[in-house]
């Protein structure tokens, strides 16, 4: 193949890969972020697992203890993916430093932090990714509406 041919095509190959990746994030709505980079938002209905506690410290809730979570995201009535991970308690009230990683099909991760606190509502920090999300970050909330579900947001930028 010439040169002028195989750069035609290099360039027609890469156009369609950028068009198929901004399809496939999910994406509820892009708008541009203050700092002039572009950004979108994920937004999720959550159905929460059980809560799976585990007692390590003294009796009771108490630092060190832990609580793990694999909770199940949808876009309407469609399953979209899963987000899974772990708390560890840092003190009696229920304060905990809290990782995870959602799960979005083939399309990769995108990894969080937050502080979990007794109230419902969670502000969590994005902290990477992998796949189409391999360079990840922003921010995000994560609200419980007391029954079993609540609503995960995700602020992305590149």
């Amino acid at each position: 193949m010439n040169k002028t041919k195989r750069a035609v095509t290099t360039v027609g190959i890469l156009g369609a890969a950028a068009c198929l990746m901004q399809g496939s994030v999910l994406t509820a709505s892009a708008h541009p972020e203050r700092n002039g980079t572009s950004g979108h938002t994920l937004s999720f209905a959550v159905t929460f697992s059980p809560f799976n506690y585990t007692d390590l410290g003294d009796p009771g809730p108490s630092a060190a203890d832990v609580i793990v979570f694999h909770d199940k995201l949808r876009k309407g009535s469609t399953a979209v993916g899963d987000e899974v991970g772990s708390c560890t308690l840092v003190d009696a009230d229920g304060l905990a430093n809290c990782t995870g990683v959602v799960r979005l099909g083939d399309r990769g991760t995108i990894t969080f932090a937050f502080v979990n606190a007794p109230p419902p509502h969670k502000v969590l920090a994005l902290t990477g990714g992998s796949g189409h999300f391999r360079t990840v970050r922003g921010d995000g909330t994560l609200d419980e509406n007391g029954d079993g579900t609540g609503t995960l947001v995700l602020r992305i930028r590149r």
